[in-house]
């Protein structure tokens, strides 16, 4: 311990290191359950590129592990630490270095905070389109390691189809440049991508060069009323079969429309089984709204309510930003789930959830970016329960096994970390296992970024 506080405060200002343990632990985990934490060394807090680089040259000369973290908004346990290790937490790299109009490109750090990138772009006419639903709190950085999606990815993809460029602090302390700025290149092998969603196994995001896209007009929202999962999940069908693009297409089950309602006072009525949620940022938003209404009424709709304005949207808008907020008010804890599925199969996850939190004597909301068919169970329980804990355990279990069974993926957006480690072999087999560790290897031979994680 000595010597490695003695070797990092020869490259690092004294601010930057953190040894006190009541703080370190601050800086144990992320906001996943069910996940193990460590105790770390130090937790080091650098500004520059070349204070990244001296704490991994540091680490591969005493071989002591690095958790990279940027929030810690996560929900799979891939910024917990390890025992020993130190814990490398980028958020004082928040820099937005340059945002070019003509280029469409924004060069940043990776602290920087998603909600201040997307608003400093939008003063240039601009628009950064990924937005997780912690957009407020969550880094760049973090975005980039979790591969993250939100509310908008039906229409404008996620932080992957953004992502252009990595500056990368290698294992050894090397730094690896990769990607361009140019709107097209096809220069050897994709290693951006390969970056992306790593979680930080693989090395040290720095510096990310970001596409951006011009301006959208203001969305207009459409909220419709089901009597039944099933029947909302008939009308996603409908309005994607039929070649509508919204800029957003959410779902909420009954459980989730109740917590939100006891929250937020929002006044649906309680025959509500599911709400549809619809947006569109078209120049004719409302032609488009008028053509969804009309999908939704004939798939079974109870009531579809179109927004008149910007304002009456945010209303509307303010019932799904709520709903992991008020899904926490049912328990002590919550285990939120990342199960994608075919947008065909949309509803029979969402029944086969029903299921299971009937068997486990559980309540599971589910809310779903329907239009891509991601779906997040809800898991609540509580924790002082051994019983109720080992239940909600084993009912993510199944919902996991439930999403592949239908023909879908253990993450959409959350990535894997250490909830999912498991569940990640079983999904990919053993042949894409293996090619996963050799990659592994080829970045990071001594094992020493992120162990542990991923697989």
């Amino acid at each position: 311990m000595d010597d490695l506080l003695e070797r990092l405060s020869a490259g690092l200002p004294a601010e930057a290191l953190i040894t006190d343990p009541d703080i370190t632990a601050s800086y144990a985990h992320d906001m996943a359950s069910f996940c193990d934490a460590g105790a770390p060394a130090v937790v080091v807090l650098p500004r520059t590129v070349e204070q990244v680089q001296h704490v991994m040259r540091t680490a591969t000369a005493l071989r002591v592990p690095v958790v990279p973290q940027g929030a810690r908004t996560g929900l799979s346990g891939a910024a917990n630490a390890s025992d020993g290790c130190i814990v490398l937490s980028l958020v004082k790299m928040d820099r937005i270095l340059e945002i070019d109009p003509v280029d469409r490109i924004a060069v940043v750090e990776p602290g920087v905070i998603n909600a201040v990138l997307s608003r400093a772009v939008n003063e240039h006419g601009l628009y950064y389109p990924p937005d997780p639903s912690s957009w407020e709190m969550c880094t760049i950085g973090g975005n980039i390691g979790t591969a993250s999606g939100g509310l908008c990815c039906v229409k404008y993809g996620v932080t992957a189809e953004y992502v252009i460029g990595l500056e990368i602090v290698l294992a050894d302390g090397r730094l690896l440049t990769t990607g361009r700025r140019t709107a097209k290149g096809v220069a050897g092998y994709d290693l951006t991508r390969l970056f992306v969603g790593s979680e930080g196994s693989l090395g040290i995001v720095v510096g990310a060069v970001l596409a951006l896209k011009p301006q959208p007009p203001q969305q207009l929202v459409l909220a419709a009323e089901f009597p039944s999962a099933a029947a909302a999940c008939d009308a996603v069908c409908r309005i994607m079969e039929r070649g509508h693009t919204p800029s957003l297409l959410e779902l909420m089950d009954r459980t989730t429309v109740r917590a939100v309602n006891k929250m937020g006072h929002m006044g649906l009525p309680d025959s509500t089984e599911a709400l549809l949620l619809a947006a569109f940022d078209t120049p004719d938003p409302t032609a488009d709204l008028t053509a969804v209404a009309e999908l939704c009424n004939a798939a079974g709709a109870t009531e579809v309510v179109p927004a008149a304005d910007a304002a009456e949207s945010e209303l509307l808008l303010q019932a799904r930003r709520m709903s992991l907020t008020a899904l926490e008010t049912v328990k002590s804890a919550t285990m939120i789930d990342d199960v994608c599925v075919p947008r065909s199969k949309l509803g029979a996850m969402i029944e086969g959830t029903a299921a299971i939190a009937e068997k486990y004597d559980l309540t599971i909301g589910v809310c779903a970016h329907a239009g891509d068919g991601n779906t997040h169970p809800v898991v609540c329980f509580d924790h002082t329960d051994a019983d109720e804990s080992r239940r909600a355990r084993e009912s993510f279990d199944e919902i996991m096994a439930l999403g592949l069974e239908l023909g879908g993926t253990i993450t959409g957006e959350h990535g894997v970390g250490l909830l999912k480690k498991e569940w990640l072999a079983r999904e990919l087999g053993e042949v894409s296992v293996e090619i996963h560790r050799g990659i592994k290897a080829a970045f990071d031979p001594l094992g020493l970024l992120n162990p542990g994680k991923v697989f």
